[in-house]
């Protein structure tokens, strides 16, 4: 197999335990997922099963106690903190559901952020920021501060700088808990906008049903296994939805 038929998210066979004292809790069970380049997945699960720590290793901010993870070609099973922060940061762009910006700094200096972790010059940073903000529909916002923006458009601002390394894998926690029902359409037209790129492979970890039927494919999870991998039969079109009367006047509709 070559290195670009490669998975990006290769799990295997993967535990993890976790110990203090005389508890121990198996919070994954085995766990194998394959996921290609260019994927849309949503993986969902009730609160305790396993969903959270499938997504802290995914993310590089746990490991394995046993089995094997490669993210896109990488072993990243057996490396030490400070390797999976390095892997975090080149690898992986991070959507969570409170947007984590820094509200002293403009939208265009938020984006940068990983840039700066990177070393990355500062005519570069700002170059590689504005075209992330130009790629979220967010250009005339960035001498924007957070407080001057809605829910909606801070969640934009995050995925842009989840985007400005141009990360291998787009790993997003909830990206919607915190917006309302039309912001939250927005924010998946955008994932399914950016998921046409085949480079862009975007992994979403969220409890609701309705949006995970905006992904391609969706993973079920259950006392630390996968029980459900499937393509979704019912694709929700974000695009289209926007586009009806059903969000022309959310307002009418909510006190109708």
């Amino acid at each position: 197999m070559s290195a670009e038929a490669k998975p990006v998210i290769e799990l295997a066979n993967v535990h993890r335990i976790y110990e203090t004292g005389s508890i121990r809790v198996h919070a994954l069970r085995g766990v194998s997922l394959h996921v290609g380049r260019g994927e849309f997945v949503a993986i969902m699960g009730a609160s305790g099963s396993g969903k959270s720590t499938l997504m802290n290793l995914l993310g590089c901010l746990d490991h394995p106690t046993r089995g094997t993870y490669h993210l896109d070609g990488i072993d990243v099973s057996g490396l030490s903190r400070d390797q999976r922060a390095d892997v975090r940061n080149r690898k992986i762009g991070f959507v969570f559901q409170s947007f984590n910006l820094l509200s002293r700094a403009t939208a265009l200096e938020n984006v940068e952020l990983p840039l700066i972790y990177a070393g990355i010059p500062a005519a570069e940073r700002r170059r590689r920021g504005r075209q992330a903000l130009a790629a979220v529909g967010l250009a005339s916002k960035e001498n924007s501060h957070p407080n001057q923006l809605s829910g909606g458009q801070q969640q934009r601002v995050a995925i842009a700088r989840a985007l400005v390394n141009h990360p291998s894998l787009l790993l997003a926690d909830e990206p919607t808990g915190n917006l309302d029902s039309r912001a939250s359409v927005e924010i998946m037209e955008l994932f399914q906008l950016l998921n046409r790129n085949p480079d862009n492979t975007v992994v979403l970890v969220t409890h609701e049903p309705d949006i995970a039927q905006f992904a391609r494919r969706v993973v079920v999870m259950k006392d630390g296994r996968i029980i459900l991998d499937q393509p979704v039969r019912q694709r929700r079109d974000a695009r289209v939805e926007l586009a009806s009367s059903l969000y022309e006047n959310p307002l009418e509709v909510t006190l109708s």
